[in-house]
Formats: structure tokens, C-alpha cells, sequence
């Protein structure tokens, strides 16, 4: 049983292709192109304002200089958002819910932020090591703490975006069993639990949209400390 509720994040294949290059490259089919007319349809509009809101939110503590990653947080976000939630359509797979592709994501960036800061200012980047008025016996220990925290910041960024989902989709289908199996045995239970289910889903949709935000939220906080 534990072995069948764990299939669902297998990555699938056709004749032995692996096709989660087809499922993460499918969401940028589903954004529509901008149009050179000067009226356009209200689904570009609305991605517009959301796209123009978002990236005003995610970049007002930065200087002028963490202005130059807008298009790649607002494109991760976009990319993040789309496949989070089509994996909660039926028959088809999150390639969220794989560690490797969230540390892909996380691992890179992570570090783009960290060369930035000691390439641009050294001595600042060296300086969140140590605390200010940190008592001398205390120094190398501090500085051993503070740089595993530096480390660790990538892996809890991937299995934050990881975990949180395969979790979701895991309780949606021992939900879903049970919904099955009460049908023919306890209908008005089989009902309650149907709505469970419901607003379980509800819920995953939220979290699908919240988890990408926060997981470029973060990234962002980290540029701030280094830009």
C-alpha cells in the first residue's frame, strides 16, 4: 500500500524517455504572448497587472541593483505557480514534487547570491558570519554556526518547495481512497469526507501558489543581504 501511494511521484516515461523535460516545459506554452496592438485581451491585461504588482512588492526593499533579477523572479514565480497547480489535475505529474529539481532551482540561485555579495562587497558578506559585539571565546564558535546556517539556506529552500507538496498531494489521495472504499459501505460518511476532500483541494491551491511565492520571497531576501 505505501509502495502505491509513493507511485504517483515517479517520474514517467514513454519507451523508456523520461518526460519530466516535457512537463516542465509545457507551462510557458500556456502564458500568452504579448501583442505589439496597443489594445489587447483582458487575460494579458490581467497577467499584466499581476506581473507589475508582483514584482513591485518583491523588489521594494532592494537597492537599484537587485533590480536587474526582476524578470528572472517574476519568470521563476510564473514557472513555479504553473506547475505546482497543474499537478493537482488529474493524471498528470509535479515535477516539484522531485528533491532534485527544487535543489536545480535552489542550489544555483543561492549561490548567485552569495558570489554577488562577495564579489561586490566582501567585507559586508564576511561580516554576517559574526554578530556584532560577539564575546571573543565565542567568535569561532559563532562563525562555524553561521556558516552551516549559510549552507543549509539552498537545502531548506528545495525541501521547504519539496516537502510541503508531496505532502499535500499524499493526504489528497488518502483522502481520496477513503472517499472510494466508504461509498458502498457509509454513503453520508463517504459525503462528509467528499467535502473534506473539497476544501483539502481548495486548500492545496493555495499552498501551490504560497509555496512559490515564499520559495522567491526567500531568494530575494537573500540578494538583499548581498546586494
Amino acid at each position: 500500500m505505501m509502495a502505491s501511494l509513493f507511485d504517483q511521484f515517479a517520474s514517467p516515461s514513454l519507451l523508456g524517455i523520461p518526460l519530466i523535460a516535457v512537463a516542465i516545459a509545457l507551462p510557458w506554452v500556456l502564458f500568452p504572448t504579448l501583442s505589439s496592438r496597443w489594445t489587447t485581451n483582458r487575460l494579458i491585461s490581467l497577467q499584466t497587472w499581476f506581473i507589475n504588482r508582483f514584482t513591485n512588492q518583491l523588489l521594494m526593499p532592494l537597492n537599484v541593483g537587485g533590480h536587474k533579477w526582476a524578470l528572472m523572479f517574476t519568470s521563476l514565480m510564473l514557472f513555479l505557480i504553473t506547475i505546482n497547480m497543474m499537478g493537482l489535475l488529474p493524471y498528470t505529474f509535479t515535477p516539484t514534487t522531485q528533491l532534485s529539481l527544487s535543489m536545480g532551482f535552489a542550489v544555483p540561485l543561492w549561490l548567485a547570491t552569495v558570489i554577488i555579495g562577495m564579489r561586490n562587497q566582501p567585507t559586508v558578506a564576511l561580516a554576517h558570519l559574526l554578530p556584532e559585539g560577539t564575546p571573543i571565546p565565542l567568535i569561532p564558535v559563532l562563525i562555524i554556526i553561521e556558516t552551516i546556517s549559510l549552507f543549509i539556506r539552498p537545502l531548506a529552500l528545495g525541501v521547504r518547495l519539496t516537502a510541503n507538496l508531496t505532502a499535500g498531494h499524499l493526504l489528497i489521495q488518502l483522502i481520496a481512497t477513503a472517499v472510494f472504499v466508504l461509498t458502498s459501505i457509509m454513503p453520508t460518511l463517504a459525503i462528509l469526507t467528499a467535502i473534506i476532500l473539497f476544501l483539502l483541494t481548495l486548500l492545496e491551491v493555495a499552498v501551490a501558489m504560497i509555496q512559490a511565492y515564499v520559495f522567491v520571497l526567500l531568494l530575494s531576501l537573500y540578494l538583499q543581504e548581498n546586494v
